[in-house]
């Protein structure tokens, strides 16, 4: 996370809410949270879906791509399926 300040702290939870509220709005059923772990949700798919974006694509540029917007949709989607399938949350 290196140097993050105050405007880097906002806009992580600011994209972490829309990406959590998009990954429960395109998963299949209710997905019952509030507003922080909607948000906690989307910072953590981030993170997952840019670790296997490291894996896939070793030389992946720094900054914003609509591209990852989407894939963090996505791991925040499958961060759901593992917490709903594997330990019985959400």
């Amino acid at each position: 996370m290196g140097n993050l300040g105050a405007g880097g702290v906002i806009r992580m939870i600011v994209v972490g809410l829309i990406v959590g509220i998009l990954a429960r709005f395109f998963y299949p059923g209710p997905v019952h949270m509030g507003i922080i772990l909607s948000i906690v949700l989307g910072i953590v798919g981030s993170f997952v879906a840019g670790f296997i974006g490291m894996l896939i694509h070793r030389d992946s540029a720094e900054g914003f791509h609509p591209a990852g917007f989407i894939y963090s949709i996505i791991g925040a989607i499958l961060v759901i399926f593992i917490c709903r399938h594997f330990f019985g949350v959400v």
